[in-house]
């Protein structure tokens, strides 16, 4: 199959090496009030019209079939990037596992929160808790696409994990996508967040696009019409020690959330 390029750009940094529009792209109103009532609708929208519908409810219910497999496959810490309302954060730690999630979304980690899961509110390209220790980090619900620059995502992916490290992601089914848009999240009344950056791939171009960054391909799946990528780090971090237990712990401390202030803090 051909591949698509729809509004391929580069991505511009703001102030603390996070790529413009990745810090609140999530905290908008309509995503916000979706994860407060657990369901949806609730959209991607591109400025062509085009929508992407979101699963709400599925990312706020308990794990299921096609999550257990990715929760089957982590290895040592887990870093869930973009861990939304907290399900695999909680599944995780439910089984014992050391794990943090993170999310720019305030009321994403607070729900986490809730279901007794570490996490902070914190940009992926922010300082992190165990940077270059963690055993396996998680791209999943189509967070590949954070920042709109999956290059970019790649590269910071390898600095977090440790040398060897794996990285799971979860792929766009059935299509060699290539797509870098500008979009925005809707509800069914209309109302919007302000624009950001967003990209969507297929299993191939992933593929393509970790290779040339010095990945190398484990894995891949698909399970209930979903699709995954595992992907090993070749990179050689100092450590391959797992993150201070003590600083990923913490996080269960949740604070009242501010509007730059992490809801717990390592």
């Amino acid at each position: 199959m051909s591949t698509v390029r729809i509004g391929r750009q580069r991505t511009p940094l703001a102030d603390g090496g996070a790529p413009v529009g990745e810090r609140e792209p999530w905290s908008a109103d309509p995503y916000a009030d979706a994860l407060r009532s657990g369901r949806g609708p609730l959209f991607l929208r591109r400025s062509d019209g085009w929508l992407l519908p979101l699963d709400v409810e599925r990312w706020c219910a308990e794990a299921d079939a096609a999550d257990l497999e990715v929760l089957r496959r982590c290895e040592g810490a887990v870093l869930d990037v973009g861990c939304g309302p907290g399900r695999l954060v909680a599944a995780l730690g439910a089984r014992g596992r050391r794990v943090l999630g993170i999310d720019v979304s305030e009321a994403a980690v607070a729900r986490t929160g809730e279901l007794g899961g570490p996490a902070l509110r914190r940009s992926v390209f922010e300082p992190l808790p165990g940077e270059g220790r963690w055993g396996t980090a998680l791209l999943i619900d189509g967070n590949v696409g954070i920042g709109g620059d999956p290059r970019t995502l790649l590269a910071r992916m390898s600095q977090l994990l440790c040398g060897g490290g794996l990285l799971i992601a979860e792929t766009v089914p059935g299509l060699d996508l290539d797509e870098r848009v500008l979009v925005h999240v809707t509800d069914a009344r209309g109302a919007t967040g302000n624009p950001f950056p967003w990209a969507r791939l297929g299993t191939p171009a992933l593929l393509r696009l970790a290779r040339r960054a010095g990945w190398r391909a484990v894995d891949q799946w698909a399970v209930g019409g979903r699709s995954f990528v595992s992907l090993r780090s070749r990179s050689t971090n100092s450590t391959a020690e797992p993150p201070n237990s003590a600083a990923v712990s913490s996080s269960q401390r949740v604070r009242k959330p501010s509007g730059d202030r992490p809801v717990a803090e390592a």
